[in-house]
């Protein structure tokens, strides 16, 4: 599987979305801090961790005996760079348009 599509399955699940959430609240989280606020077995935490290493958001770390989780934001950039930001355009062309109509009407 390529890695957008890695990236898509990763973000596809509402619980991953959540890791990736808590993640960006403090990153460096432990498996077991991580397991804290789910309401999921640790192996289902650690099965949806392995998803989301393999689609690079999320990367460890070792400090000693302790595996660090971090969220990476990289992949996420380019997502949007390739799939989303290109939308954007037209629809703030369409509200600068229409904000300028406003204006135009209510003088």
């Amino acid at each position: 599987m390529n890695q957008p599509d890695l990236l898509f399955k990763a973000l596809a699940d509402p619980s991953r979305r959540r890791l990736l959430d808590l993640l960006y609240a403090h990153d460096g989280r432990t498996l077991g801090e991580l397991c804290e606020h789910l309401d999921m077995t640790r192996q289902s935490v650690t099965q949806h961790l392995g998803l989301l290493e393999a689609a690079n958001v999320v990367t460890i770390r070792w400090r000693g005996r302790e595996k660090l989780h971090f969220l990476n934001p990289v992949p996420l950039q380019e997502l949007y760079e390739r799939w989303i930001r290109k939308f954007e355009k037209p629809r703030l062309k369409a509200l600068h348009e229409l904000k300028r109509t406003l204006e135009d009407d209510s003088t």
